[in-house]
């Protein structure tokens, strides 16, 4: 895909190697030409310097050829410029870093096709992790109702040997809880099944309403009862 980033700081930046390692065609905007003689010089993208919310710059970046334009401003208003300027160019896809929480009724309005909040990164991958010790990563789903996050089940865990069926029918496994993935050691990744067994060590994606991420983590890790 054709991939138009506005803003090529440290996440900018991320993003765009990361997505010309999986093939993508990525070219960057971006005001500060000290971030554009990096992203030119040392990682060898197409670069062009200048204001992103200028019309006659995105023009000249092809916003109209873009599969994708993906905006990440300091400033949630010229972000908000770029999206509106690149919809309003063709581009097929829109997706914004959002600062502001109060800025998401405007971009919905401005038919941004995708929000990624700041704020809710920030909960999700931190206080989830803070109030939850377990927990490696973590992320924030249906605007702050539910979390999906990533834990290690201890070798001791009463859970290890036993079918993904038969956890999930546990009356101590809340019923809003779901599997969403299963990872070895080695990295494999597993879709779950009923019959996937959950072994120690292993590593394990719940999603989770926000208050039942407590529960469901004490009864993942929980040893077995006495006696």
């Amino acid at each position: 895909m054709r991939v138009l980033i506005a803003g090529a700081g440290r996440g900018g930046l991320s993003v765009a190697i990361h997505l010309r390692t999986t093939g993508h065609d990525v070219t960057i905007v971006d005001l500060d030409p000290r971030v554009a003689k990096v992203a030119f010089e040392r990682h060898g993208f197409v670069v062009i310097t200048g204001d992103a919310t200028d019309p006659e710059l995105l023009q000249e970046a092809e916003v109209s050829r873009a599969d994708v334009v993906v905006a990440m401003l300091e400033r949630d208003a010229d972000t908000l410029a770029v999206a509106v300027l690149a919809r309003l160019a063709g581009a097929q896809r829109v997706m914004v870093r959002m600062r502001n929480p109060q800025y998401r009724a405007i971009y919905l309005k401005a038919g941004v096709h995708r929000i990624i909040s700041e704020v809710e990164i920030f909960v999700g991958g931190i206080a989830t992790a803070i109030e939850h010790d377990g927990v490696k990563h973590s992320m924030i789903l249906g605007g702050g109702s539910s979390v999906a996050f990533e834990l290690t089940i201890p070798d001791g865990a009463d859970v290890v040997g036993r079918p993904v069926s038969e956890i999930a029918a546990s009356p101590r496994f809340p019923p809003s809880c779901v599997f969403a993935g299963l990872y070895d050691q080695n990295g494999s990744v597993e879709a779950p099944r009923g019959s996937s067994i959950v072994r120690g060590s292993m590593t394990v994606l719940i999603v989770a309403r926000r208050e039942e991420v407590a529960a469901v983590i004490q009864y993942l890790i929980a040893p077995p009862a006495a006696g």
